[in-house]
């Protein structure tokens, strides 16, 4: 696997910056999929993150080839990614995920909710004042410490901070098709239970869905 920092170019001008990617997030999300999309038919092999350093656009990629920049834009700087992790080590992290639970109707059709959308929903039924911040703490602690175990690791709710909620519209490809998710930015300290599965299921594969638009790569330092 390969840990890449992918960061525009410094003689790219703002201006045609803004008209590569047209305002659209979508067009960000085709920018990044350019430098591994090798052939027409290749399936989605990587995960990243877009987080601008200094308001610079900068991404961070976890993948099993190495970024390869056929258009100049970009400044690609790959490395090995094999972490050596030990049970019980416990680390630092920061991720921006998306917080679904997937639910079946009464015709067995599985829908997917937005647990921070859900939980406003419910307090505003019940007629109770709505704090967000408070809302998007409690929902993402929990979505979080429900996947820990499976995903190889272990936290306190008291070492997870969840902020930032936003609602995403992209729209796709020439049909306009309106894709929509939601993320929260999740920091805090976790201890490694299964070394293997944390870097397997973890830092490799990411956590839940609408990992093709940026969410689920774990960045992660020792502390």
């Amino acid at each position: 696997m390969y840990f890449s920092m992918i960061r525009l170019r410094r003689d790219i001008a703002p201006r045609d910056m803004a008209a590569m990617t047209k305002g659209d997030g979508y067009q960000i999300h085709k920018l990044v999929w350019n430098l591994f999309a090798d052939h027409p038919d290749r399936k989605r092999d990587f995960i990243y993150r877009h987080e601008p350093v200094n308001g610079w656009p900068t991404f961070y990629t976890v993948s099993q080839r190495e970024p390869q920049d056929a258009s100049g834009m970009w400044e690609v700087t790959p490395k090995e990614y094999r972490p050596n992790l030990r049970t019980g080590q416990r680390l630092g992290f920061t991720l921006c995920a998306n917080p679904i639970r997937s639910k079946r109707d009464e015709n067995k059709r599985q829908h997917r909710h937005d647990v921070i959308m859900e939980a406003k929903l419910d307090i505003k039924k019940r007629d109770e004042d709505i704090n967000m911040p408070d809302i998007v703490q409690e929902q993402g602690a929990h979505w979080l410490l429900d996947r820990a175990a499976s995903h190889g690791f272990s936290m306190s709710p008291e070492g997870i901070r969840a902020d930032g909620y936003r609602q995403h519209r992209i729209f796709k490809g020439k049909g306009n098709q309106l894709i929509t998710f939601s993320t929260v930015d999740f920091n805090g300290i976790l201890t490694v239970i299964d070394p293997a599965v944390f870097v397997d299921k973890c830092l490799f594969d990411g956590i839940g869905p609408a990992k093709g638009f940026g969410c689920g790569l774990m960045l992660v330092r020792r502390v």
